[in-house]
Formats: structure tokens, C-alpha cells, sequence
């Protein structure tokens, strides 16, 4: 057995197929991967890895298991399965997952190829486990699947705590300890017990106050954009693919857009935090509804129109239209007088913070602040927004938003 003090859960004791699988490449790999990509470039101490977050999922699996009496070979695969279940992510976590996914199509938890072969699949097999069957798990597969990927699942627990420690905005804080207490499984079902609506609550309200502070905070998203636009023409001028750099880590990334002549401003940039800027900054109801439902290509095809119409280079012009907001954990479900509930039916808080996302939605225009002012008054024209008349400029140069962002 290893314990390891961490800086969440305090000592996190790894034993069995867990402690045999620590050291193995793919997971050494995670210490490497920030857990929040580019949201350490707005709260500096977020800058912790997958590879701690792996051990807090970890962590809380074995003690959900525990509660829920589940013992054995069973055990051990969920297990392993938690402490594995990142490690098919890319470099910098998210943000450049999409772009991956379209040249791959695969995302983060298809671990099958990892797992597999290879000396973690030798691991499993010593352990009398199925790589098949871990992978799945990893998915979300089956029963024990909901424990590592699904609405209560336990990755969600650990990464909101830890997110909000590490950037030390108190809205993560859950009561992770109680949320893992009380599941138990009904129908095949992963449940919260009798008088738990609260403690459902509490995860959909952390996420929902972490996701417009943290993870889409603005600056976040600006960074992650030239992130993204700088990966992507990495693969268009190199003969790196899609499928080598997805087994990267934030370092190799780093590095190869420093080296590569046409995205070395993108990593210049990055490093030395010299962002572009908002140019735009609309809400939903002012984005027509052929620019919310544009794909990757339409989308580049916009930034290209923008960018002829404010006389500016391409690459001056990113173009960032976040999907519809949505929120998987209405969909948890919690026993009511001994009925199996979904959240979104039994809350009333569901429908306000549904209502709330939506207010906090934006689609952001950004652009080099020499250049913001044109670009933002050339992609209001091009996209189409309706501003109504409402528009106002902040302090910042080249800032457009509507009234409501003032209020």
C-alpha cells in the first residue's frame, strides 16, 4: 500500500491493482496535464494536474464502494477505472479536445486503444482484470459505470472541491463526504437516498456558479481560443497529426508551437499572457440563429468575412460560439418517498439556474487590441447581432456589450 498526502482528501491510502498501475506511464503522463488548461492564466494557483485529480476520483470511488458494500474483482475495476479514467486526455485537458475529436473522433474517455495493450493492459491482466472492461467503465458503461462517469459520479465530486481550493472561489464547496454517504443503487440505478434533495442541489448550484467564475471565465476563454487556433495550425502546417499530439502533454504542445513558425506568436503570446481582446461580447438573444447553430467550417468562413470587412489579417479574428448551456446533473436522480425522481422534476432551483445559464451565455468576438475596435464593429455587421441600439463600451478599448452586462 502507498499513501499520499493530498492536498483535498489529506492521506489517500492506493493499494491493490491501483498502487501497481501508479507509476505506469500513461498516468505518470497526467503530471503533466493541468487539470484547468488556460484558467490558470486568470487565478494563478490553479495549476494543479489530472494526475491529483485522478487520485481524488480515485479516492472517492473506493470510498462509494464501501458504502455501497461492493467488494471483490467488482471492486478493483472501478478502481481502476478511476484512477485511469483521464488518461486519454490531451494536452491542456479541454481546450483543444473539440479539434481533436473532429480529425480522431474520439474524446477523452475512449481509453480502449490505451488500455488495451501496452504495460497497463499487462498490469489489469495480472490482476485478474479485463482491459475491455475498465475501458467501459471509463465510459460509463453499465451499473458501475454511473460511480465513474455519469450524473453523481464521483469524478464530478472531486474536481469541483479541488477547482474551487486551487483557484479559492468558494463555490465549488460540496459536501462530498455526505453526496458519497448517500448513494445507493435501485433498479440498476445510481441514486441519492430518501432526504438527499439538498445534497443533489448542492452539486448542481457548485457547477453551476463554477462554470461562469472559472471555467468560462472570459479571459479563460480568450486564451483557450488562441489555443486552440494555434493547435490547429500546428496540424495544418507540420506533419504532426491529430493522433500523436493527443498522447502529448502541455509541455510538448508548448513547445512545438514555439518551434513552428506559424504558430510561434500563438505560444509567444500565451506564455507572456498577452492575450488578445474582447472584441465582442453578446448574449444569446442577440446572436441570429444560423451563427449559434454554425459549424466548425461556417464558423471560419465568419472569421474570414469579419476579417476582410475590418481590413485585418485572418489571424486577427477568432470567432467563439459556446454550445447551448446545459446541465447533465438535473438529470441526477434522488429517492421521494421511496420513488426514484429526477432532480429537474422534484426542484424548484432546476428551472432558475437553467434561467441563469442562459443570461450568462456569450459569444465572444476577439481580436489583438490594436485592432478590437474594428473587428468588433465589422463582426456586428457580419453576424448579423442584434444589439438594438443597447451597445455600450466599457473602459477597455474595443469592448462591445449590452446594457444587461452593467446592471
Amino acid at each position: 500500500m502507498t499513501t499520499i498526502k493530498d492536498s483535498v482528501h489529506d492521506h489517500i491510502e492506493v493499494q491493490g491493482v491501483a498502487a501497481a498501475l501508479l507509476d505506469m506511464p500513461p498516468v505518470q503522463r497526467l503530471r503533466h496535464i493541468s487539470q484547468l488548461g488556460t484558467v490558470t492564466l486568470v487565478y494563478p494557483s490553479a495549476n494543479h494536474t489530472r494526475f491529483e485529480h485522478s487520485l481524488g476520483v480515485y479516492h472517492l470511488a473506493d470510498r462509494a464502494l464501501s458504502h455501497l458494500g461492493i467488494e471483490g474483482q467488482q471492486a478493483e475495476r472501478v478502481r481502476a477505472a478511476a484512477l485511469l479514467h483521464d488518461v486519454g486526455h490531451s494536452p491542456y485537458s479541454h481546450n483543444v479536445e473539440a479539434l481533436i475529436h473532429r480529425r480522431t473522433g474520439k474524446y477523452h474517455d475512449d481509453v480502449d486503444e490505451l488500455l488495451g495493450d501496452g504495460p497497463v493492459a499487462r498490469v489489469l491482466s495480472e490482476h485478474g482484470l479485463n482491459p475491455d472492461r475498465v475501458a467501459g467503465l471509463v465510459a460509463g458503461e453499465g451499473e458501475l459505470g454511473q460511480l465513474v462517469s455519469g450524473e453523481l459520479d464521483v469524478d464530478r465530486m472531486d474536481y469541483l472541491v479541488r477547482d474551487a481550493h486551487h483557484t479559492g472561489v468558494p463555490y465549488g464547496t460540496i459536501d462530498h463526504e455526505r453526496l458519497v454517504r448517500e448513494l445507493s443503487f435501485v433498479d440498476g440505478e445510481l441514486v441519492l437516498d430518501e432526504g438527499n434533495v439538498q445534497t443533489a442541489e448542492s452539486l448542481l448550484l457548485a457547477r453551476a456558479l463554477m462554470n461562469p467564475t472559472v471555467y468560462q471565465h472570459h479571459v479563460a476563454r480568450i486564451a483557450k481560443s488562441m489555443l486552440r487556433r494555434g493547435t490547429e495550425e500546428l496540424l495544418a502546417a507540420t506533419d504532426t497529426t491529430a493522433k500523436t499530439l493527443r498522447r502529448w502533454d502541455d509541455n510538448d504542445l508548448l513547445v512545438a508551437l514555439r518551434q513552428c513558425d506559424a504558430t510561434a506568436a500563438y505560444a509567444r503570446r500565451l506564455s507572456q499572457r498577452d492575450l488578445y481582446k474582447r472584441a465582442v461580447w453578446a448574449e444569446w438573444q442577440a446572436v441570429p440563429e444560423e451563427v449559434l447553430t454554425a459549424d466548425h467550417e461556417a464558423v471560419g468562413a465568419m472569421e474570414r468575412a469579419i476579417a476582410d470587412e475590418a481590413n485585418v489579417d485572418s489571424d486577427a479574428v477568432i470567432l467563439d460560439i459556446p454550445p447551448e448551456p446545459s446541465m447533465t446533473e438535473s438529470s441526477s436522480r434522488v429517492l421521494v418517498n421511496g420513488e426514484v425522481r429526477r432532480l429537474g422534476e422534484q426542484s424548484t432551483l432546476v428551472n432558475a439556474i437553467r434561467a441563469a445559464q442562459r443570461d450568462q451565455w456569450r459569444l465572444g468576438v476577439y481580436a489583438p487590441e490594436g485592432e478590437s475596435e474594428r473587428v468588433g464593429a465589422a463582426a456586428i455587421r457580419e453576424l448579423g447581432l442584434d444589439l438594438d441600439g443597447a451597445r455600450v463600451r466599457d473602459v477597455r478599448p474595443g469592448f462591445h456589450a449590452t446594457l444587461d452586462e452593467f446592471n
